[in-house]
């Protein structure tokens, strides 16, 4: 990998109501012309990302949204997509003008408050007209000392944000969770399989492989990495049992058969589950798998858009197992990217991918919205060991 994934990235958004100033404040951030500066209110249409290091936070992803105070048909689609925002935003910002807080503002403050996401309060434009005093202490009864900027580039304020951005940083971006390491100890070997097959990037491993692979070196791990045709005779060629062995969900069939009772088995698309979302709310939603009846509807999100392939893991495969484990006609929706149906009502269950290829908070408010609606939720990997019958097994690793 040349650089950090987006989706392992702080996701800073910056909100606010139209020509605030919000893009004048994220070319000053990134000290580049990303987003389009106009006296025109409502001139930002779309989010805007810029993927940078911002140290010394380190790597995150800027979200520049456009002002969701937006009148008319184009201004409802915007408003949209920024509400959407509020699912992977790990830190708002809030940009004002010196008309100060109002309930735009607070209503604002109070759906990241709900969404337990930290909140910084800019007042921006001081260098046209200060703010009174009066509406400044108003927004200081919400957020601690707002920060008071100008149109006029000021490395100044990216030093007093950055200041500011470190207090209320969420611990896992300080120090972000190693993926196995309170599971294996220094010295342990692991055993990775990779099949190499249609879904294979010629010339590469898919992501979660790699970060599996680095996550091992870091915690001083041996890894031995084989297809599942070669894994008989790799297993063989060890002087000692692995500690673990890890597999492509996909091949989890053929490797449970090879790899003794005695040795842990589980697969990238588990230990994605518990580091991107929560492993025990997948674990339990795998249930519904077996109560699905005839004609119920089963969504399967997908992070990231990818060509479909003649065996798709999401289009084929996992509908192809759940049908031959619940011998039902199941109807099967898909979802990609970061579109998140609304009305989740029509379905009996939502089954989503490992979750690479975005962030955290998204996947958790997605968990979210499915346990305010009382729909179970699973992900890839857990779905096929529960179909095959080794889920037990495949989560036995990790504490539930």
């Amino acid at each position: 990998m040349i650089g950090i994934p987006k989706a392992n990235r702080l996701h800073i958004g910056i909100f606010g109501k139209r020509n605030a100033g919000k893009s004048s404040l994220i070319n000053t951030l990134v000290n580049q012309e990303i987003s389009i500066v106009s006296e025109i209110a409502g001139t930002t249409t779309d989010v805007v990302e810029k993927t940078m290091e911002f140290l010394p936070l380190g790597p995150v992803v800027f979200l520049d949204t456009a002002g969701i105070d937006d009148s008319g048909n184009i201004g409802e689609k915007r408003i949209e997509k920024t509400k959407k925002v509020f699912n992977r935003t790990d830190i708002a910002i809030i940009v004002c003008d010196s008309n100060g807080w109002n309930e735009y503002e607070i209503n604002l403050f109070n759906e990241f408050k709900e969404r337990s996401i930290p909140v910084l309060a800019i007042v921006n434009k001081q260098d046209i007209r200060p703010i009174e005093t009066k509406k400044l202490d108003k927004i200081k009864q919400y957020v601690n000392e707002p920060l008071l900027t100008t149109l006029i580039k000021n490395r100044d304020v990216v030093y007093k944000l950055k200041e500011q951005l470190i207090s209320i940083c969420p611990d896992d971006f300080i120090t972000p969770p190693s993926l196995l390491g309170d599971i294996v100890k220094t010295g342990d070997t692991v055993v990775l399989v990779i099949p190499v097959d249609k879904e294979a990037p010629k010339g590469r491993i898919i992501l979660p492989q790699v970060q599996v692979l680095r996550d091992l070196l870091d915690n001083k791990c041996k890894a031995v990495v084989t297809q599942d045709t070669e894994l008989d005779s790799a297993l063989k060629n060890l002087k000692e049992p692995p500690r673990m062995v890890i597999t492509d969900s996909q091949a989890f069939n053929t490797v449970a058969e090879i790899v003794p009772k005695e040795i842990e088995l589980t697969s990238f698309s588990i230990i994605f589950a518990r580091i991107k979302g929560d492993l025990k709310e997948f674990y339990n939603g795998a249930e519904a798998i077996d109560n699905l009846k005839d004609n119920d509807k089963v969504l399967i999100c997908e992070s990231c858009s990818h060509h479909q392939i003649e065996d798709d893991i999401a289009r084929v495969k996992i509908p192809r197992l759940i049908k031959q484990k619940t011998g039902k006609n199941i109807l099967f929706e898909y979802h990609s990217g970061h579109d998140f149906p609304e009305n989740l009502n029509d379905y009996a269950l939502l089954i989503h991918c490992g979750a690479c290829m975005t962030n955290r908070k998204e996947v958790l408010s997605r968990i979210l919205k499915c346990k305010k609606t009382n729909v179970p939720i699973t992900n890839y990997g857990i779905t096929i060991a529960h179909c095959i019958g080794i889920l037990k097994r495949a989560v036995k690793p990790f504490s539930l």
